[in-house]
Formats: C-alpha cells, sequence, structure tokens
C-alpha cells in the first residue's frame, strides 16, 4: 500500500471518530434544582437533619465557580 493512502485512510478514520465522539458528547446545562421540580429525586437524603438554616462558604462557592468557568481567559 503506498503511504499517501495509508495516510488518507488514516485521515478518513480519524475525521470519523472526532465526528462519532462529537456527536456522542453531551455537555449538561445548568439548572437550578428545586424540591417541586426534582422529577422522582430526592435533593436531600432522608436522615439529613434540618437543624437550623446554614450559611454557605463563599470561598467554595468562589472557587465551584471558578472551576466551573475553566481555563477561559480573563477578560
Amino acid at each position: 500500500m503506498k503511504l499517501e493512502i495509508a495516510r488518507g485512510l488514516f485521515l478518513l478514520g480519524a475525521l470519523g471518530i472526532a465526528s462519532l465522539a462529537l456527536a456522542a458528547w453531551e455537555q449538561p446545562r445548568t439548572e437550578v434544582l428545586s424540591a417541586e421540580h426534582s422529577g422522582g429525586q430526592c435533593p436531600l437524603p432522608r436522615i439529613a437533619k434540618t437543624a437550623g438554616v446554614t450559611q454557605p462558604d463563599h470561598q467554595l462557592l468562589l472557587f465551584m465557580f471558578g472551576m466551573s468557568q475553566g481555563m477561559r481567559p480573563a477578560s
């Protein structure tokens, strides 16, 4: 087999695999979960105690927001 034919077949195979991966890729959307629209899912474990209102850790929330943004350049 000639080198040009092998390169062409490799390129077609790589493009086919990349297009198949792109078609199968499902990125989750950002949503706000609530108890009303749970869809049969329990938002909290049944043994979770609700002793009082807890305040969120703002540093953790900021860290999680930064991680969800990825490595985007700051502009």
